[in-house]
């Protein structure tokens, strides 16, 4: 069993800088971590493999210091990983990040199942392992919350905001997971201190097969950001002091001076 896990750094900080003119986060200096998703997805590929062998490949689109990001699938447990890495992937929406996804995983060959988390927290979507899946022709499910092998498929527990449902799919497919039960393993020291070395093979543009480079990036965005900014914060606080009754009228006036109620 072939298991290809899309994984991703995220800004461990919230205030991140904004390119004006593209809208695109600037990511050079930043602090990054493994989108908590994603970890997410590593643990249910190890937890399939646990029960029917196989393989984990860890996949990541971003700069050549994302093998960073690999590196933690390797400590983790991941059997192989790939960079998919150029300048000319770098400001890609939604729809150019499915889209380079797709055709990195299709230069590792066959595979039974791609896992992604359910979204990544920089950019909250939830579209892209759907939108894989779209380009890669193959049927998939999201906001699964339990996984089990089957012969030939998957069977898979899906969380719907209303409703719970069953659904088996045939290989090869793709799911994006929810936490449910899951709980990301940590990384194995005995792993890091033997795995240093294991190799990050970096794919570029002129590996795909798609060679067109209005497909990827800017250029292959069709949705543009027209204004993108962080989050103010403020630490200003009040304290109030009366009786229960006071201080009841006193919060549904505030509440209705900032328009809540």
């Amino acid at each position: 069993m072939k298991i290809i896990v899309c994984i991703k750094q995220v800004p461990s900080v919230s205030q991140v800088g904004i390119d004006e003119e593209t809208g695109v986060l600037l990511r050079d200096g930043v602090q990054t971590k493994l989108n908590p998703y994603d970890l997410l997805a590593l643990e249910a590929a190890f937890l399939l493999r646990e029960r029917h062998g196989g393989e984990v490949v860890a996949v990541t689109m971003g700069p050549p210091q994302a093998e960073q990001a690999i590196r933690e699938a390797y400590y983790m447990g991941a059997d192989r990983g790939y960079v998919f890495s150029d300048a000319r992937f770098a400001g890609a929406d939604v729809l150019a990040t499915s889209y380079t996804l797709s055709q990195g995983i299709r230069l590792l060959g066959a595979f039974d199942l791609v896992i992604c988390g359910k979204q990544t927290t920089d950019g909250d979507t939830a579209q892209v392992g759907p939108a894989v899946a779209e380009y890669l022709g193959i049927p998939h499910v999201a906001w699964v919350e339990h996984m089990e092998g089957a012969d030939g498929g998957i069977r898979v527990r899906q969380d719907l905001p209303d409703t719970c449902e069953t659904v088996f799919m045939k290989y090869p497919c793709l799911i994006t997971v929810e936490r449910g039960a899951l709980v990301p393993r940590l990384p194995s020291w005995r792993r890091m201190k033997g795995l240093r070395e294991r190799p990050v093979e970096i794919f570029s543009f002129v590996d795909f097969m798609d060679g067109d480079e209005g497909k990827y990036g800017l250029s292959g965005s069709p949705t543009r950001v027209i204004r993108m900014f962080p989050p103010k914060s403020s630490d200003s606080r009040e304290t109030w002091t009366g009786s229960g009754a006071e201080l009841a009228e006193r919060m549904k006036s505030k509440l209705q001076e900032m328009k809540v109620l």
